[in-house]
């Protein structure tokens, strides 16, 4: 009895992995391409030719995005720490200020086929202050 009773659960456990959103080959390919990878984008005064930075993005040993700095004139806009689950999905997003002070966390729920089902929002001080819901409508349904 207890055999059929793990077997069951076994199989249970196999067919949810399956049917699991896997990573597209495309998905694959863009972060083979972007390993360890750092983009700088600079703006450049037309009339000083003086240049500053205005978006930096750091990406980790498998392509994916783990981090985003937006620059102005006077310094850091805004920062966005990225991090996965284990099936390679973003789990949550850290995001800062001009003076690196978190102003948001949000958090990400998915639905078995990989799509995005809600994002969790919150306050810096781990107090849930909204969600989104994610809604999937294929063109002509109602």
């Amino acid at each position: 009895m207890k055999t059929k009773i793990i077997l069951s659960a076994l199989f249970c456990l196999l067919a949810a992995s399956l049917t699991a959103q896997e990573l597209s080959p495309e998905t694959l390919s863009k972060r083979a391409k972007r390993k360890n990878l750092i983009i700088k984008e600079w703006n450049t005064n037309a009339n000083a030719k003086t240049r500053w930075l205005d978006h930096y993005t750091k990406y980790d040993d498998q392509g994916r995005k783990v981090e985003e700095i937006e620059y102005t004139t006077y310094g850091q806009k805004s920062r966005e720490v990225i991090e996965y689950n284990e099936k390679g999905f973003v789990d949550k997003d850290i995001i800062y200020d001009d003076r690196n002070k978190v102003v948001r966390v949000r958090k990400y729920e998915y639905n078995p086929d990989g799509s995005r089902k809600k994002q969790y929002n919150y306050l810096p001080n781990g107090k849930l202050y909204s969600i989104k819901i994610f809604e999937y409508i294929e063109e002509g349904d109602k």
